[in-house]
């Protein structure tokens, strides 16, 4: 035994001198030197010891400053990362696991494992007892996806907060972000986690941190957290004597029903159901979206064909390069299926549930694919327009109706409440904004008249709450793919949009026209607006560097001019005291956003979730009967410009 310790001390000893060798020859960041000593002190697991010792002895310093130039902080969508690294050492491969990923996952501390997924629920464990106080003991919500490590990653949480004496309700398997936002509302629960990446590639995951009003956190309770995660710097833990413990739960078919039935109040005209069934062809890339919108959309009559080999539960995703239903190519399966069965429109969710893109028919009979911006206009119109028509709204409610989107979603959305008469707010840049209003908007209604408990009333109730009261949301979202159209849930919800894009198909299908003719015709009364989303990727540490300078620049060297265009206004949403619409003051954000002289304008902002910067341009056209003009001279406008900005970007990174 004595002579085991002294071989492991020599070999750590050995490392040390390999890391500060690599150091001097500045091979290896300081912050990754600094790092790899804060995971070989605080790990269990002897798998991170081994996997920095091979990366070393290999001079994959490359790979060691890509996992460890610095710790995961929360973004906008909680911690994300990668789990299986660009290089996977003997260690992590070990035996290997399911669907052929490693055993375990990549070793770091820019890296999802169990060395950052300790700390962070940790964190969130001691925040929320702290909130809770000494009444009772805390409950939280744990779900996950189908990404690799996701259901071992949910059971760690679950069992983690078990043992630090908190009750823990664990999906019994993969189920939306969605669901579990409105889980923890159902259930009253202090917290919630969702194990997933999105969108991301195969090799992230990550986890989305909730509070109790089933939203991402926000701050203060965002900063509060993040001290405590920052505290520990071990993923080694006491548990409490049996006695102090909690229990872990598992729930699932219950919940789902309860979801569903609630669902069901975001149909406005269930009359239109009662025609020819719309045919929808609905693929979940391969996530887990069919557990709820598949017998969803089948309960409410519509005819739901699903793509085969897309139907599993498949952390690789093997049949797409990218499982974001905002990429062409993510659909096209679904879309070839829907040409073979005469389908009126496609649906795809991303991996997690919360992102929808659709393919629609054209006046031609083809299929095209619709923006996320345009999905979510066309929900928007038709929602304010029933809304009239069903008698939601009147002349003596509407100032208190609203969408809420954010800075970089259509200012078609915008074109069409003000002709409605309705109101306005944008927000940030991630759904947590716009459920930061939703809780503003609960709150403002007198404790009184809630009942005891708001949660528990229908949305009858609640609507006519928040129209007296309030304000009442009637629809939001983001220009990526993300939608909401009630406030039982508090995040986007794919579920949901699946519902609410259905209904405006068997609209449009009631009235004679395709999903194409009928964003057509929104325009022609609306305006033509059109939106490009660009980004330059760069990855890894020497990336993420480049990214933050890049950002930086623009409030530095803020432009005068663009492609031939003076700039007449700038928001700079880092440095500038901004404010919305409703008076609240804006959080500081690393996002730039230019008005040109033209009528263009442009953002850019880095992405806290990949890693890449975003660019958002925008164009526009007055009212026009000549919509195939206005489509071809803002299209143009757009290209030009998106040309003028990269050929900047390059200046600027030179």
């Amino acid at each position: 035994m004595r002579d085991q310790a002294a071989s492991i001390q020599r070999e750590m000893s050995d490392l040390a001198s390999q890391l500060d060798q690599a150091l001097a020859a500045g091979q290896l960041l300081a912050s990754s030197r600094q790092n790899i000593d804060l995971l070989l002190r605080g790990s269990a697991s002897p798998v991170a010891a081994a996997a920095v010792a091979e990366l070393a002895a290999a001079g994959q310093w490359e790979e060691l400053n890509d996992r460890f130039f610095k710790t995961l902080a929360f973004g906008t969508g909680g911690l994300r990362g990668r789990t299986i690294g660009r290089v996977v050492t003997a260690a992590e491969s070990g035996n290997g696991g399911p669907n052929g990923r490693p055993e375990h996952p990549c070793a770091g501390t820019a890296t999802m494992n169990f060395f950052n997924l300790s700390r962070a629920v940790r964190g969130m464990i001691a925040y929320a007892k702290r909130h809770v106080g000494t009444a009772r003991e805390p409950k939280l919500v744990f779900a996950h996806d189908t990404r690799h490590f996701s259901r071992d990653f949910a059971e760690f949480c679950a069992k983690t907060a078990a043992e630090l004496g908190c009750d823990a309700l664990l999906f019994d398997s993969g189920r939306s972000t969605p669901e579990l936002s409105f889980s923890i509302r159902e259930f009253r629960a202090d917290a919630g986690v969702m194990l997933t990446a999105s969108h991301n590639p195969a090799h992230d995951n990550g986890f989305k941190a909730y509070f109790n009003d089933g939203a991402q956190i926000v701050e203060p309770h965002a900063s509060a957290i993040i001290a405590e995660v920052n505290a520990l710097e071990s993923e080694i833990y006491e548990p409490l004597p049996a006695a102090e413990q909690g229990r872990v739960t598992a729930i699932g078919a219950e919940i789902d029903r309860r979801y569903m039935d609630r669902l069901k109040s975001l149909l406005m005209r269930p009359e239109l159901l009662e025609g020819p069934a719309t045919r929808v062809v609905y693929t979940n890339l391969p996530g887990v979206g069919g557990v709820i919108i598949v017998p969803m959309l089948r309960e409410l009559g519509f005819e739901v064909i699903t793509v085969p080999e897309q139907d599993i539960q498949d952390g690789r995703f093997p049949t797409v390069e990218s499982p974001n239903p905002e990429n062409a190519p993510a659909l096209k399966m679904a879309i070839d299926l829907a040409v073979k069965e005469g389908a009126e429109i496609v649906i795809g969710t991303d991996p997690d549930n919360d992102r929808m893109g659709v393919a629609v028919r054209d006046s031609k009979g083809g299929m095209v694919l619709l923006t996320g911006n345009q999905i979510g206009s066309l929900m928007a119109w038709y929602r304010v327009k029933t809304a009239f028509e069903i008698g939601w709204l009147n002349d003596a409610t509407r100032a208190r109706a609203l969408f809420v989107k954010t800075y970089v979603t259509t200012e078609l959305q915008r074109a069409i409440a003000d002709r409605f008469g309705i109101g306005v707010v944008d927000t940030l840049t991630g759904f947590k904004y716009i459920a930061e209003k939703l809780r503003k908007y609960e709150d403002a209604i007198p404790a009184d008249k809630k009942g005891g408990d708001y949660r528990s009333l229908d949305e009858a109730t609640t609507r006519a709450l928040r129209l007296e009261y309030s304000r009442f949301f009637l629809f939001g979202g983001e220009e990526s793919y993300g939608y909401l159209g009630c406030d039982f849930v508090r995040d986007k919800d794919g579920n949901g949009a699946a519902v609410m894009f259905a209904e405006v198909a068997a609209y449009a299908k009631s009235v004679g026209k395709t999903l194409a003719e009928l964003l057509d015709d929104i325009f022609v009364e609306f305006g033509y607006h059109d939106e490009r989303g660009k980004s330059l990727v760069m990855e890894g540490a020497d990336g993420a560097s480049k990214i933050q300078a890049l950002a930086a620049s623009y409030s530095a060297d803020p432009p005068v001019e663009v492609d031939g265009s003076a700039v007449a206004t700038i928001r700079d949403f880092a440095t500038q005291d901004l404010f919305d619409a409703e008076g609240d003051a804006l959080p500081k954000e690393k996002m730039l956003f230019v008005d040109l002289a033209d009528g263009r304008s442009f953002a850019v902002r880095p992405s806290g979730t990949e890693p890449k910067i975003k660019f958002y341009l925008f164009g526009k056209a007055a009212p026009s009967a000549d919509l195939a003009g206005s489509k071809a001279r803002v299209g143009a406008s757009l290209d030009s410009l998106w040309s003028a900005i990269e050929a900047d970007a390059k200046r600027r990174m030179a």
